[in-house]
């Protein structure tokens, strides 16, 4: 009996100290990690396990564009209220719902992607980037000061304009903010010369100056094509010398009204393709155009 007894007690403390170790395997392994968002060394977006997230310039007008073969190489990024790092603030991000009824996240209004290389669901490695820049449409998602787009041109009569400001249709890229809002430049300005807003910014609600301290800008562009003007008091950004301005009528995340007003051509988008401005003549009476500016 005593011999039983003595068995049975050595079952039980193996059984015992089994359960242990398996309680400590298990705090070992606490499984996946909390839904979370942070800014890496590189200033990009990152979720818990450093996957890059990326956005889409054709997604200017915050929803998702991406479609059929593309939505297998790019897919969704979503977590609900996701712990945000320093630096990150929770009214920068939002959330929209496809077709499908499933959710992504926003970030300033940009839905947000993970990379697939393969387009088989498994993302590239953590850490690597290797989505940025694919086709020139394809960014890491980041705290920029300018932004690129890609969109139809309609402008303020409803038309559809082209690149090279005709009436018709198809895709033009151009720059705009974080939020997506568009820019433009005034074909009647100068290099580093700003000859539409008066001195009073009494005509500034219609084509309000742009302003950013650039610092971190779209890798297919220059941050050395980027620069800043004093005008009467108050700072404007410049892209290959050229101001740059909003337009007052513009509403929406991507709208391009200005493209049309007061006709094609006056004041144009600006992109990658705007040409160096040239300098201002030797001579310019100031306010010159200043009785012109009803544009």
């Amino acid at each position: 009996m005593k011999t039983t007894f003595t068995k049975l007690k050595m079952i039980a403390i193996v059984i015992a100290f089994g359960t242990f170790i398996a309680s400590c395997n298990n705090d070992d392994d606490p499984g996946p990690l909390p839904a979370a968002l942070s800014i890496n060394s590189g200033g990009v977006l990152v979720d818990q396990n450093n996957q890059t997230i990326y956005i889409f310039t054709k997604d200017v007008d915050g929803k998702n564009n991406c479609e059929g073969g593309c939505a297998a190489k790019w897919p969704i990024y979503f977590a609900e209220n996701p712990t945000l790092g320093t630096g990150l603030e929770a009214v920068d991000f939002g959330t929209i719902t496809l077709g499908d009824g499933s959710k992504q996240m926003t970030f300033h209004g940009w839905p947000l992607y993970y990379f697939s290389p393969n387009a088989d669901g498994v993302l590239e490695p953590q850490g690597a980037f290797s989505g940025e820049g694919v086709g020139g449409i394809w960014f890491v998602a980041k705290e920029y000061d300018i932004m690129l787009a890609d969109t139809q041109l309609v402008g303020h009569d409803g038309n559809n304009y082209t690149s090279d400001y005709q009436t018709g249709d198809g895709m033009t890229q151009l720059f705009v903010d974080k939020e997506g809002n568009s820019v433009y430049i005034f074909s009647k300005d100068f290099k580093d010369t700003n000859n539409f807003t008066n001195p009073d910014f009494s005509n500034d609600s219609a084509w309000p100056i742009f302003y950013r301290e650039m610092k971190d800008v779209p890798s297919t562009s220059a941050l050395t094509d980027f620069g800043e003007i004093d005008v009467h008091g108050e700072m404007q950004s410049t892209y290959k010398g050229w101001p740059l301005y909003y337009f007052g009528q513009d509403e929406n995340r991507g709208d391009t009204k200005g493209i049309s007003f007061p006709v094609a051509g006056i004041w144009p988008i600006a992109n990658l393709a705007t040409i160096i401005a040239m300098d201002p003549p030797a001579i310019i009476k100031k306010g010159a155009l200043s009785e012109e500016n009803d544009f």
